[in-house]
């Protein structure tokens, strides 16, 4: 029998990390400075930490040096405020536990750094059923690149075309069609219309059944 692979993001899939995201992002502009909006922040989903430094403030000559630092600045904050009240999506515990019963191999697909992914890991309900994890360690490129979600696959030893996605934003949408694979977008990050180029759009993860990604990766 063909095995088939879940590959999830993190942040606003399993866990309902935009106010730890925005502040943190906000606490590291306001050091330096400059203000983040909640409108720049929206457009952030999906891309690497040093990839938005570089975005937001390339007229400020930053080092690559100083671009590690901030990086690491703003992250250690993200960990410190998800840490205060660790905000599990609803619904996730038990859509682990759904899938890995019915023999889906299960991994993270993530843009955020290890540590981050390490911490949620340590604090997600049924994080024990993850087989492999890809962050961004373990790539050269942010989505909408596909390579995040192609070394995901890699690493649980399953084909793209076998692999479905979950994802909240429309770089990571874009990441997982581009990488072969049934995607299924879960609102709350951004608005329904946003992410009409998945395969599915759901609203939570309680809509999500190992009968709807059966259908949807026969269906791809």
């Amino acid at each position: 029998m063909q095995r088939l692979g879940v590959i999830f993001d993190m942040d606003g899939v399993l866990v309902d990390s935009y106010r730890p995201h925005f502040d943190s992002w906000r606490r590291l502009a306001a050091a330096q400075g400059v203000e983040m909006t909640e409108a720049m922040f929206r457009t952030t989903f999906g891309r690497t930490s040093r990839e938005i430094i570089r975005h937001f403030w390339a007229d400020r000559m930053v080092s690559d040096e100083q671009i590690a630092e901030w990086d690491r600045g703003k992250e250690k904050a993200y960990r410190e405020i998800l840490m205060e009240n660790f905000p599990e999506m609803d619904g996730a515990a038990e859509l682990l536990t759904a899938l890995h019963e019915a023999g889906f191999s299960l991994g993270i697909g993530s843009s955020g750094p290890p540590e981050n992914v390490d911490v949620i890991r340590r604090h997600l309900r049924n994080a024990r059923f993850f087989k492999a994890q890809t962050t961004a360690a373990d790539v050269t490129h942010g989505k909408p690149h596909p390579e995040v979600f192609l070394v995901a696959a890699g690493k649980l030893g399953i084909a793209p075309r076998h692999c479905l996605v979950v994802e909240d934003a429309p770089a990571g949408v874009a990441a997982g069609k581009a990488a072969g694979m049934a995607v299924i977008a879960i609102t709350g990050t951004v608005t329904r219309d946003k992410l009409a180029a998945a395969d599915l759009v759901v609203d939570s993860l309680r809509e999500i059944t190992p009968d709807v990604v059966n259908m949807l990766i026969a269906r791809a």
